[in-house]
């Protein structure tokens, strides 16, 4: 048992030694979905606002 703890210790040093070198910096599918939902709803906002200000418009000028 503790031959499997002191290899489990040697292993885990050497992965925070390491500090993620071999990130290759991937996107993943989870992160593309978010933006392009963040920059959908984004886009959706502005359209909504520039639909009303453009119907509103001789409404607001005198505001």
């Amino acid at each position: 048992m503790t031959k499997y703890v002191i290899r489990a210790t040697q292993w885990l040093k050497s992965r925070i030694e390491e500090g993620g070198r071999d990130d290759r910096g991937d996107i993943s599918i989870t992160t593309i979905i978010i933006w392009v939902a963040a920059t959908a709803g984004a886009l959706a906002i502005a359209g909504t606002i520039a639909v009303v200000i453009a119907r509103y418009n001789t409404s607001l000028s005198g505001v």
